[in-house]
């Protein structure tokens, strides 16, 4: 210590110094082997360049060594395409990474921050979960941490980016965030690791098999894989631009006005689809003609993939987007897809953020193994988020939509505000196909086969005429328009300007009971 003003300005400066690599040279050595940056590296492939703000720098334990500064976290908040937002970054280096007091001080610090003044959070997650040698003060700090995420859940966008091994509390943190981000092969989840595992149950398994990067991206865990950190945080860079600061705020209307007229693109969209039902095609291929710049911002690509799900932009603002996936499965609806719709849908709701339905599907899958994942109340889910969302919700038929998926995928009747089908949409209980299979079984029972292949064929040339048509269903008031494909794209910027301001009043109550 010293008293002269000179001395304390080198006491601080030692100490901010000795703050910024608490691990010392050792732990840079660690991460250069690894590849991989420091906490204050990550943040800054977050942050605007400039603006991150450190708190708590020279927070530590009593009793730690001098160097023993941050407990292994470092918190603050910057700017993200000019607007705030909170973060912290574990450090590995420091006892893995693993959560102490001073730790989970400071985490809970920037939530409250962060909620106090309204911006999102990303937490950036290197961690080995609890700190044994604290015992009960790690779990208590766990669960401190657990309670502030009720300040921000709905009310600001919440990120989790997943890097290295992460186990127990550093996993189950991050699941309750909006949107988890990994990086291949360098990303991994567990609730009990595999070298615990085996000392505990015997299981002898690998890390990449029970929580790789590649696995829980397809078992709908994290939510986008990249290739490396620094696309990771352009990723979440871009995510945050679609999303508004908080549930009161609108998202960022970003260059509104472009192409107010028929483009050859649009045009294009007349010849785009198949003439047999049964053909595959890429749905990414329609959305990136119907929405702004051709930009779609997918979220869970890897999960589910008869489904997609992402952003994209209408005039410049902000849409949520839930597509069939004809190339898939045929864009069947089950369980795992249903799940990714829900969260997604009930994601946009919550940051006000409208839907837009893209309808390409044969129906819900049947089967054992569906039922077996009790399908009846987690694809209830999809269905559920869809009547509460009470945000501008727009669905184009493309082609198919066929029984209870044409009803759960956007129909008027579940409470869409538009909706139009393009000429080559077929609205049914189900196929031709399979309607004749069932509607000509008495007439083809004694019949020759030639005679029976006929009746099934006259059948299925009148249901596709007459009854699986978008004619029937606008005829009803089901549909509100027939569009041509090649005005998809304007109409749907029509009908969100004039739904932009919808407001919907419901009967106050203490929560909505989702089938969970």
């Amino acid at each position: 210590m010293t008293d002269t003003t000179a001395g304390k300005l080198k006491e601080l400066r030692e100490k901010l110094e000795a703050a910024k690599e608490p691990g010392g040279q050792r732990a840079v050595e660690k991460r250069a082997a690894k590849g991989i940056g420091s906490p204050r590296d990550r943040l800054n492939m977050l942050f605007d360049p400039g603006t991150f703000v450190e708190i708590g720098q020279l927070a530590k334990m009593p009793g730690a060594a001098e160097s023993g500064y941050g407990d292994g976290v470092v918190t603050g908040h910057g700017m993200v395409n000019g607007r705030p937002v909170a973060a912290f970054s574990h450090d590995q280096t420091v006892f893995g990474g693993t959560v102490g007091e001073m730790f989970g001080r400071k985490v809970a610090a920037i939530m409250e921050w962060a909620a106090k003044i309204g911006c999102p959070m990303v937490g950036i997650n290197d961690s080995a979960g609890a700190r044994i040698q604290d015992a009960v003060t790690s779990l208590a700090w766990y669960a401190e941490m657990g309670r502030r995420s009720d300040l921000l859940s709905g009310m600001a966008p919440q990120v989790s980016v997943i890097l290295g091994k992460c186990a127990g509390g550093a996993v189950y943190s991050p699941a309750n965030t909006d949107i988890l981000v990994g990086v291949k092969d360098q990303s991994y989840m567990f609730v009990t690791g595999p070298d615990v595992l085996k000392q505990v149950t015997g299981e002898d398994v690998s890390p990449e098999d029970l929580g790789g990067s590649y696995n829980q991206a397809a078992w709908g865990n994290i939510h986008h894989l990249a290739d490396d950190e620094k696309a990771a945080f352009d990723w979440v860079r871009e995510y945050l631009e679609y999303m508004p600061s908080t549930c009161y705020e609108r998202a960022p209307i970003i260059n509104p006005g472009l192409e107010p007229e028929v483009t050859e693109s649009d045009l294009s969209l007349n010849t785009f689809l198949p003439d047999s039902d049964n053909a595959g095609y890429d749905m990414r291929d329609i959305i990136v003609k119907v929405f702004d710049d051709g930009a779609f911002h997918e979220v869970a690509e890897l999960f589910a993939p008869n489904i997609v799900t992402g952003f994209a932009r209408i005039d410049g603002m902000s849409v949520g987007v839930v597509a069939n996936q004809p190339s898939v499965l045929s864009g069947v609806l089950d369980t795992d897809s249903s799940e990714k719709a829900a969260r997604f849908v009930r994601i946009c709701n919550a940051y006000n953020i409208p839907l837009i339905f893209l309808v390409d599907t044969p129906g819900i899958l049947p089967g054992l193994e569906e039922e077996r994942k009790g399908t009846i109340r987690r694809s209830g889910r999809f269905l559920y988020a869809y009547v509460e969302a009470d945000v501008p919700k727009i669905t184009v038929v493309l082609r198919k939509a066929y029984g209870g998926a044409y009803a759960v995928m956007g129909s008027k009747q579940l409470g869409a505000d538009l909706n139009f089908a393009w000429p080559t949409a077929k609205i049914a209980v189900m196929g031709a196909e399979s309607a004749a299979a069932v509607l000509t079984r008495k007439q083809t029972e004694n019949a020759t086969p030639e005679d029976a292949a006929k009746i099934r064929k006259d059948f299925i040339d009148f249901y596709n005429t007459a009854m699986a048509t978008p004619y029937l269903a606008a005829e009803r008031g089901y549909i509100d328009a027939v569009i041509e494909p090649a005005n998809t794209r304007l109409e749907l910027r029509r009908a969100l300007a004039q739904l932009k301001d919808k407001q919907v009043l419901r009967t106050p109550r203490k929560h909505f009971l989702m089938p969970i």
